[in-house]
């Protein structure tokens, strides 16, 4: 299973998209980290055969290597399936799970128990803004026959702001919604119990200034990755992946064996105690995005 810190921003594309064969096979966008198809909200009802004929001459296409990987977003557990029996599947790193909850998990799940992939569930339905039904899908999902499959949880922003009857603001970020304490909340739910969290789209493709602001907020909130919907976004998001030269040094002598108990470097404390996640996560984030002089 991959590193989530890995994904870096992962580039959403509807499964009709005419060239997806060779977006599949990494001929176009082949700097992409992570590929995810959708047959989904961005396909609709009548164009969801197409869809799936489409994907089908895809699957044997796909191309997956160190770095790059290929999923597919599901429409419902019998769209998995039907996916699942096409030729080819296991070309497939994993699947996205769209509004999921404690009552269809195990319908998505059961379908992959001979297979080997990864999935994604999205937090992205009514559940979500309940604090209660949070921690009862952490306690059901912390199954190891369940945690074993999740390799990250992602969050629908633009499902969540329909239900409150919102779109997105231009010039605002997602923390600047009703959103930005649901994400804290699922933040301090999920992470501390060993789940990874990524962040929601950004839909607008004209403001990468608030785009920019938006993922120092992600990062603040312990976020691993973002969706994008444009490749454009990709490198503005990725480039604020790469740690500061001065948080990778602190981060190693934090992470040293024979590290003080508490230690002054930069004029900051640093306690290995309590510093050590931290540490291990500058520098894993530095191993895939690389290093700047200063901070972003």
């Amino acid at each position: 299973m991959p590193d989530p810190a890995q994904l870096g921003a992962s580039l959403y594309g509807p499964a009709t998209h005419h060239a997806l064969g060779e977006i599949a096979a990494g001929i176009r966008l082949a700097s992409v980290r992570s590929l995810i198809i959708c047959t989904e909200d961005s396909v609709s009802a009548q164009h969801l055969p197409d869809a799936m004929k489409n994907l089908f001459k895809a699957l044997h296409r796909v191309k997956t290597w160190d770095g790059r990987f290929v999923f597919v977003r599901v429409r419902n557990p019998q769209i998995l399936q039907t996916i699942l029996d096409m030729p080819d599947v296991e070309r497939l790193t994993g699947f996205v799970l769209p509004k999921i909850t404690a009552e269809n998990i195990d319908d998505y799940l059961k379908p992959l128990h001979k297979h080997p992939h990864c999935v994604m569930p999205t937090l992205e339905t009514r559940e979500t803004f309940v604090e209660s039904d949070m921690y009862g899908f952490l306690r059901l999902i912390e199954h190891p026959g369940r945690r074993s499959r999740i390799l990250s949880m992602r969050i629908g922003g633009n499902d969540l702001l329909a239900l409150l009857h919102m779109r997105r603001p231009k010039g605002r970020t997602i923390y600047e919604t009703p959103l930005g304490h649901v994400i804290a909340r699922l933040a301090t739910i999920f992470i501390p119990q060993g789940f990874s969290l990524s962040a929601p789209v950004f839909e607008h493709m004209d403001d990468p200034k608030t785009l920019s602001l938006e993922i120092e907020h992600d990062l603040n909130h312990g976020l691993v990755g973002k969706t994008a919907i444009h490749p454009n976004q990709i490198p503005l998001i990725e480039q604020h992946y790469k740690v500061c030269e001065r948080d990778i040094a602190a981060a190693v002598r934090i992470l040293t064996p024979d590290a003080p108990g508490v230690f002054r470097l930069d004029q900051s404390m640093c306690e290995p105690a309590t510093h050590r996640p931290w540490a291990q996560a500058v520098l894993s984030a530095a191993r895939h995005f690389g290093s700047v002089k200063h901070a972003n």
